[in-house]
């Protein structure tokens, strides 16, 4: 089934989580990753914090977004650079 994709955003994406990678952000840390995979969570989901019972599935979601977000940065290339983005802590 598909879902249909709420208006106020792009594209169905919260329009304030940031680019991660060159030319808009020279350094990615594990913090930017996990911030960045914290507010898809939450927009996902419509919780800001979630309850008690739900707080082990939320936490894991992001774990796993934001393992996924410094996966797809290390192995991006960009045009003009000579290997992947890579991330780091």
């Amino acid at each position: 089934m598909t879902r249909p994709i709420r208006t106020g955003s792009v594209m169905g994406m919260c329009r304030s989580i940031k680019t991660l990678r060159p030319p808009f952000t020279e350094h990615v840390s594990s913090e930017d990753t996990r911030a960045a995979a914290l507010q898809y969570v939450r927009k996902v989901s419509g919780f800001r914090q979630p309850a008690a019972h739900n707080q082990a599935a939320f936490d894991q979601a992001v774990a796993i977004i934001a393992s996924a977000t410094d996966d797809l940065l290390l192995h991006l290339e960009v045009r003009g650079s000579k290997s992947g983005l890579g991330s780091s802590s």
